[in-house]
């Protein structure tokens, strides 16, 4: 069996069997750190199901923004902490909020630079010190960031050299070009980006687990719908393009 026969069978839902007539438009808007995840999953149930799903990529603050100002849809992918809060304001419907996936921060240099080390929180220290310049995201990872240079205690050193792309524009992106030395991003989101090298994660010491989630908008007209695409991207045979990307997956499966 391939690979997408087998997340078909896993979304245990019964999509190969699907009528055109009952075919449903699906409407997601996302975090755009699930871009590359949902953009390999996404056509899979299309292909699977006959429905048609899409995406409205933006930036974590965006995603919350636009719910809040009253945008249509019928799922929500962004970080737990803003889907919770998102319920709160009865955006997101309470009890609907399924983990997606998990991800980790690390570091990346321009291609074919030297790779500094940053296997123990002193190695870090010393490598953000060295830099001249820090690639550093808007998001989850650049506040987590900024958490960990005042715990570090080099805040004043570091924030000087912090150079942040306008949202939606991958910290990988400046690396790449040469606009920072290191960047610092999730790594899922520095593993596509062309022209960079990948050092590694943070260290253990220094690492945060930044969860993803989905949840069923309260604006939603297709419910059951959604809620077949969310087991469908939560199957076990998702998986393997979660690791692929750098990410893991944050529950188990459900059949």
């Amino acid at each position: 069996m391939g690979f997408w026969a087998k997340l078909a069978a896993a979304g245990g839902i019964g999509l190969l069997s699907m009528n055109a007539a009952h075919a449903a438009d699906i409407t997601v808007i996302s975090s755009t750190a699930m871009r590359e995840l949902l953009d390999e999953l996404i056509p899979a149930f299309e292909r699977a199901s006959g429905h048609k799903v899409t995406i409205d990529f933006q930036s974590g603050v965006n995603v919350s923004a636009k719910l809040r100002g009253g945008a249509a849809a019928d799922l929500v992918v962004t970080t737990a902490t803003a889907l919770d809060e998102l319920i709160k304001d009865e955006k997101v419907v309470a009890g609907s909020r399924i983990d997606f996936v998990r991800s980790r921060v690390g570091v990346a240099v321009r291609a074919g630079a030297p790779k500094p080390d940053i296997s123990t929180p002193e190695a870090f220290k010393a490598t953000l010190l060295a830099a001249k310049s820090i690639g550093v995201s808007k998001g989850p990872s650049g506040q987590h960031l900024l958490r960990v240079i005042e715990r570090l205690g080099i805040a004043d050193q570091v924030k000087p050299k912090m150079v942040v792309p306008e949202l939606g524009v991958r910290v990988g992106a400046l690396v790449a070009r040469g606009a920072a030395e290191i960047g610092v991003q999730q790594i899922n989101e520095l593993l596509p980006i062309a022209g960079i090298d990948f050092v590694g994660p943070l260290p253990d010491a220094l690492q945060t687990v930044l969860v993803y989630s989905t949840g069923l908008a309260a604006t939603g007209k297709q419910q059951e719908t959604t809620k077949e695409l969310v087991k469908f991207l939560t199957s076990d045979a998702a998986i393997p393009v979660m690791k692929k990307l750098g990410q893991d997956p944050a529950r188990e499966a459900r059949t």
